[in-house]
């Protein structure tokens, strides 16, 4: 994965029950060199698994000395989580549809908006 930072487990009854994997931030406008992105989060559904993931990886950033960590979640998800873990929501953050030279000539998943959570590491 591009700008790949560090990667989390966590483990319940001796079995990987969640990951996620944390990078420089995808907006160019967020790439600060201070802040990070939990990129990619992925739990069996392992009761509170998201939420030590997402605290997880705070504590892992703050650790390596970064100022924030962001997140994204599509506007159907509740965001329990991150609230749980001490992120707050910074808004709708785009998601209709990828724009520029990059853009794919078919859209490779449906459009839906995001919410971008962040987290203050100082």
């Amino acid at each position: 994965m591009r700008g790949h930072k560090f990667s989390l487990g966590c483990m319940a009854n001796g079995r990987l029950a969640g990951v996620a994997i944390v990078g420089r931030p995808v907006s160019r406008y967020l790439d600060d060199g201070l802040t990070l992105e939990v990129n990619r989060l992925c739990t069996d559904g392992t009761k509170n698994a998201c939420s030590f993931l997402y605290g997880a990886a705070a504590r892992a950033a703050k650790v390596l000395g970064y100022h924030r960590i962001v997140t994204y979640i599509l506007d159907t998800e509740s965001g329990v989580s991150l609230r749980a873990s001490g992120w707050r929501c910074a808004g709708l953050a785009g998601g209709r549809e990828w724009t520029g030279r990059r853009r794919p000539p078919e859209p490779l998943y449906p459009a839906q908006m995001k919410y971008r959570y962040e987290k203050a590491l100082r």
